[in-house]
């Protein structure tokens, strides 16, 4: 059985009141964390994600993303409350916030629109964290194209590599990463605050329609880019596209791009989960270079 003893302290400690486990309950929905409900005595409830011992720093870096995410004053996101490392497993603590509601499309779209002109002066981050399961580079960049030939693309390639994938989508890739100034000519990128992991799985609703979203892999880039993560695993709706296209238009060329920017999250799929994805990155290289060449 799970040891709750320090987490429990640490929960007491931060939010500076007693806490008594009257219930713990594991969820469902998440292949890297486990995660669990604790309810007290008080009817207080928390939720917390494990992992083994040592990821204290992927913990950190959700709740500094977590941080980011809630100063833009836009989408809502869980509240975290305290991390830490037992030497057992490593947690995350933050507010349990009822997500059983489909969260409202027109106000997710305007709302992530609002929160994409929010910029900074450099592409990427302060700190490094992770994409699923692999770590995520945040080197700061001025340039875009080089952030995401350094920092993202060709990073993943390197993984691939490592992993035994080479051939074809080493090739493919490394041509890739020569040509794609041409999907950019003409555009002016800002460096816009992105959740950086933004499928259907990551976002959701509360009971009234209010759109939350959480598990970030936290940077700043090209907007385009969390735009596309969205039609990866579906979950978003037509009243989303328009709304967020309404209140902040895309630029022309999107659709090429936006399959360009999701080659990086299918190779990171190939390097955590197998062969299933080798095909497909093949298949998206494929599909851009054709469109520029």
């Amino acid at each position: 059985m799970k040891s709750w003893q320090t987490i429990v302290r640490h929960i007491e400690q931060v939010a500076g009141r007693p806490f008594s486990v009257k219930q713990q309950q594991s969820l469902s929905g998440g292949s890297i964390n486990a995660a669990f409900l604790l309810t007290g005595d008080d009817g207080q409830q928390y939720f917390v994600k494990t992992n083994h011992s040592g990821r204290q720093k992927m913990f950190e870096a959700e709740v500094r993303g977590l941080q980011a995410l809630a100063s833009s004053k836009t989408l809502k996101v869980p509240q975290p409350l305290c991390f830490g490392d037992d030497q057992t497993q490593s947690y995350i603590v933050m507010e349990y916030l009822d997500m059983g509601g489909r969260a409202d499309q027109t106000v997710l779209g305007e709302q992530l629109a609002a929160m994409h002109k929010i910029t900074d002066e450099q592409f990427g981050w302060q700190f490094d964290n992770t994409i699923g399961a692999t770590f995520q580079p945040n080197k700061q960049n001025e340039n875009w194209l080089d952030f995401w030939r350094e920092q993202r693309l060709g990073f993943q390639l390197q993984l691939a590599a490592q992993n035994g994938y080479g051939g074809e989508l080493q090739s493919l890739g490394d041509k890739l990463l020569v040509d794609m100034p041409v999907l950019f000519v003409g555009r002016d990128i800002a460096p816009s605050m992105l959740h950086g992991d933004l499928w259907g799985g990551n976002v959701a609703g509360l009971s009234d329609g209010t759109p939350v979203i959480f598990d970030p892999a936290f940077y700043y880039g090209d907007r385009e880019a969390d735009l596309a993560m969205t039609y990866v695993f579906g979950g978003f709706g037509p009243d989303f596209y328009a709304s967020y296209q309404a209140a902040y238009p895309l630029d022309e060329g999107f659709e090429v791009r936006k399959t360009f920017y999701n080659i990086y999250h299918i190779v990171n799929h190939l390097n955590m989960f197998g062969d299933g994805y080798h095909g497909q990155a093949i298949n998206m290289m494929e599909q851009v270079l054709a469109e520029i060449s």
